[in-house]
């Protein structure tokens, strides 16, 4: 059973995987790729974690954008992504504690 104070960093690459992407080694943040497509995937708890850092749309960073938390707390994730209104094409991942099952929330409708 996870802990939800520890970001599912392993799950969050298995999803990827199982979607068909090249997973990049790294911390909380690594790129996944497939296809054409790059998206930076950025891991969180959101029980510690301060969203702002991660937020920014700097220098070569891909254009999708991927946040990946614990599935009782996405909505919460994706509504703070809603407020505070990235300048990138996001997603949500909500990773089941048992790491078997997850849910897509995708950006907020308009966002770019």
């Amino acid at each position: 059973m996870a802990t939800a104070s520890i970001p599912p960093t392993t799950e969050a690459r298995d999803v990827f995987r199982e979607l068909g992407y090249t997973v990049s080694e790294g911390g909380q943040e690594f790129v996944a790729e497939r296809k054409w497509r790059r998206v930076l995937v950025t891991v969180l708890c959101m029980e510690t974690d301060d969203l702002d850092p991660y937020l920014a749309d700097g220098g070569d960073a891909p254009r999708l954008r991927c946040f990946v938390t614990w599935r009782d707390r996405a909505a919460d994730l994706r509504d703070q992504l809603v407020s505070k209104k990235p300048p990138y094409d996001w997603a949500v991942i909500g990773i089941e504690a048992d790491g078997e099952e997850f849910a897509v929330m995708e950006g907020a409708p308009g966002s770019p």
